[in-house]
């Protein structure tokens, strides 16, 4: 059986919409092949709406909700046309996250399936988080799916986005869980020198280690916790960045860049993982992975730049795929809910 799929991501770190077409078929094993992938820049206009989608009121949240849906179903479109892609059997869409409270049993992602559709003519499956989060789960991180069965080779998969995930094997179950916020704090620190992030970490070389920042940093609740877990937004505003005020701006990049690498070292570390696949946005800032090979014994590998820029969307096509079919394509083992279950809702 081969499907081809297209997967569309918006991450909180607001770098763009990426938008992967797929095809994936299943012998014996799961394989892939990416046959289109693209990031799209928001536009100014785009990014200051979506980060600001968290303090509208209802009326307008539910009509950016729409529009947001429609730009989504032209983007595609566009994309289409522009690559003469044929044979496409869904669109599989993230959404972007405006809420995420699993505690409270609510998690929203903007973007309305139905607009995709109706823009596209396509099948569009969309909500891939809800579900969990009613079935008592975190609603993520929901990659460990793809990382299952299509990333096996590797011990963990660590994604470094607006927040840094991972999923790795424990007692044959693959587990995953959210280890620090990333470049949804460096990025807001770095548009403040009118840079949309920290290029290769170069402020964070220039700045100086802030020790009683890096101390009260290391010392949230959060790091305490058991998995499953998954942070938001809501979190970084209310606990990340009322420490980082009054410190120098270079020196909290700096700061907070040793604060990452070294939470993320430690889980590498106490789990002893040999290989670790390292995708998303934060692979490219040299300095933290440097920081992070520097604190662990074991192997960081980067890869190819279609993986680390798009493995997101294409796990997202991958599981709608996967729902197209009925197949599991959430662990409970990962999130926390209840039970392993086939998520997404179909326009």
């Amino acid at each position: 059986m081969k499907v081809q799929a297209i997967g569309l991501m918006s991450g909180t770190s607001l770098d763009g919409l990426d938008i992967c077409f797929a095809a994936f078929e299943k012998k014996k094993d799961w394989n892939f092949q990416i046959i289109k992938a693209e990031t799209l820049p928001y536009s100014q206009n785009w990014e200051e709406k979506l980060r600001n989608s968290i303090h509208l009121p209802s009326e307008e949240l539910l009509e950016l909700h729409s529009e947001y849906g429609f730009y989504l179903g032209q983007s595609v479109r566009e994309f289409i046309d522009r690559n003469h892609l044929e044979n496409i059997d869904l669109i599989a869409s993230h959404g972007h996250t405006v809420f995420h409270q699993p505690k409270k049993k609510f998690t929203l992602q903007i973007g309305d399936g139905r607009a995709i559709k109706i823009e596209t003519g396509l099948p569009v499956i969309y909500d891939f988080r809800s579900q969990d989060v009613l079935m008592g789960g975190n609603g993520a991180p929901l990659v460990p799916i793809g990382d299952e069965l299509l990333f096996s080779e590797y011990d963990a998969c660590l994604n470094l986005g607006g927040f840094s995930n991972i999923s790795l094997k424990q007692e044959g179950k693959r587990i995953a869980f959210d280890i620090a916020p990333v470049n949804i704090v460096l990025n807001r620190l770095a548009q403040k020198f009118n840079k949309n992030f920290d290029e290769n970490g170069d402020f964070a070389r220039k700045g100086k280690l802030h020790d009683d920042l890096l101390a009260k940093l290391n010392s949230l609740d959060f790091y305490k916790l058991y998995h499953p877990k998954s942070l938001g937004v809501e979190w970084c505003n209310e606990t990340i960045f009322p420490l980082l005020e009054g410190i120098k701006t270079e020196d909290a990049i700096a700061t907070f860049t040793e604060h990452v690498a070294q939470q993320i070292s430690n889980v590498i570390n106490l789990n002893r993982l040999q290989n670790v696949l390292c995708t998303g946005g934060g692979s490219y800032n040299i300095c933290l992975i440097e920081k992070i090979r520097e604190k662990t014994e074991f192997t960081v590998i980067i890869p190819e730049r279609q993986i680390i820029d798009h493995k997101e969307a294409l796990i997202f096509a991958f599981m709608g795929v996967l729902r197209m079919n009925n197949e599991i394509n959430v662990l409970s083992s990962a999130t926390g809910s209840t039970r392993d279950h086939s998520s997404g809702v179909w326009a």
